[in-house]
């Protein structure tokens, strides 16, 4: 077994993969595991913006999350919109911040 597939990738992010029926994934796990890497990332690279943010603007930690996962969500993005709403979800829990409402 190689490292790339030890990777152990949280249900909340396999269930971006998962059919309706709940029993089989829309892509390979590899690719699963790939998208999931990148999202992870993703998230603790935006920590310490998102901090920063939320500190010089004085905006609410609610509302530095909802834009952000706007900007995850324009054309030319590397994550899909459902990737950019668990990032943000992620980015939160890192944060200690709660989670933005889904629209």
């Amino acid at each position: 077994m190689d490292d790339f597939n030890q990777i152990e990738v949280p249900p909340s992010f396999l269930a971006l993969f998962t059919s309706p029926s709940g029993h089989r994934l829309t892509e390979p796990m590899s690719e699963v595991r790939r998208r999931y890497e990148l999202c992870e990332d993703l998230a603790q690279m935006l920590t310490e913006q998102a901090s920063t943010v939320a500190f010089k603007s004085g905006e609410p930690e609610r509302e530095v999350l909802r834009k952000m996962q706007t900007g995850l969500c324009v054309e030319g993005s590397p994550v899909s919109a459902k990737e950019a709403v668990w990032v943000v979800t992620r980015l939160a829990e890192l944060l200690g911040w709660e989670a933005p409402q889904p629209d």
